[in-house]
């Protein structure tokens, strides 16, 4: 009987050895740049939906945009050994400690969304960030018929998709030589700073014609501030994600354009770069999502469906 049992046991033994390694759960860490931004809300909800359908688990560490937070967050992820992390970097630079720390576990780190000054960032899923800012200027230029003052709340200092983006809308704004940048400051990614900022430039430049914001929450913000200053008439707003509530602003005509990026098809499609990366697929550095531009005309249909 002995024999016969340590005959079962070796051959439950070898059975589990030979199974194959991709039947293994995966689990893949998150790092997202903000836990409130509804941006990074609904491209959660992509990462986590599309890693159910393969069957994989996700771990979420949260930063809420700061910096130090986000870094002993992946450190946490490093430590407890999972496959691959996706990460929206709060700072480009400042996360650096984060991308090495990975690398050294030989844990490929992926970046979404927002990008690092990293050689340890593995790959990044970003969007042609000049590329946008450039069509965000072109459409803003068009619309003022080339004049009038314009002002930009970028996003945060250090991060380079927002300085990519700023990048892009100056070089095609300085095509117009009568729309000069009288007012630029970079600044957090929420709605009470695009109004502080908004009510400061149209203190300054009561005539300011474009307001470019670096994304939604601060174009709302903005929104905000020009309607209470009676200036709406007068002023174009733009912002950036398509997030539903700046949809419905641009559909009511209080902000004029937002990009729509669909933060769900982003998650969605980190996940499934990052399961490319796990079998040994090498893309190129970089894969870009898809842009459109929505306006009033157009920013209804790209809302998301009602709820039954």
């Amino acid at each position: 009987m002995k024999r016969l049992l340590a005959m079962f046991a070796a051959v439950f033994v070898l059975a589990l050895n030979a199974m194959p390694v991709h039947a293994q759960k995966k689990v893949i860490g998150l790092a997202l740049a903000s836990d409130t931004n509804p941006f990074y809300i609904v491209m959660r909800r992509g990462v986590e939906i599309r890693a159910k359908e393969l069957g994989w688990e996700v771990r979420v560490v949260t930063a809420n945009e700061d910096v130090n937070k986000q870094v002993n967050g992946v450190m946490d992820l490093v430590a407890q050994k999972v496959d691959g992390i996706l990460i929206s970097p709060i700072d480009a630079v400042a996360t650096g400690a984060a991308y090495e720390a990975a690398h050294k576990a030989n844990i490929p780190i992926i970046s979404i969304a927002r990008g690092a000054q990293s050689t340890y960032q593995t790959l990044f899923v970003a969007m042609d960030s000049v590329q946008i800012g450039r069509d965000i200027a072109a459409w803003a230029a068009k619309s003022a018929g080339g004049k009038g003052k314009v002002g930009m709340i970028a996003g945060p200092a250090g991060a380079n998709v927002f300085e990519e983006l700023a990048q892009g809308f100056k070089e095609q704004m300085a095509m117009h030589k009568g729309m000069p940048i009288v007012f630029e400051h970079h600044v957090a990614l929420t709605r009470e700073q695009g109004l502080k900022q908004a009510e400061d430039l149209l203190v300054a430049h009561p005539d300011v014609r474009v307001i470019y914001a670096g994304n939604d929450e601060l174009a709302l913000g903005a929104a905000q501030a020009v309607a209470a200053a009676g200036k709406k008439r007068g002023v174009l707003i733009t912002g950036l994600n398509g997030i539903p509530p700046a949809l419905a602003s641009v559909t009511k005509g209080d902000m004029d354009l937002t990009v729509v990026l669909s933060p769900m098809i982003w998650g969605r499609l980190g996940v499934d770069v990052m399961a490319g990366w796990l079998k040994g697929e090498r893309p190129k550095q970089k894969v870009f999502i898809k842009h459109i531009l929505a306006t009033k005309e157009n920013a209804a249909k790209y809302m998301p469906p009602k709820k039954k």
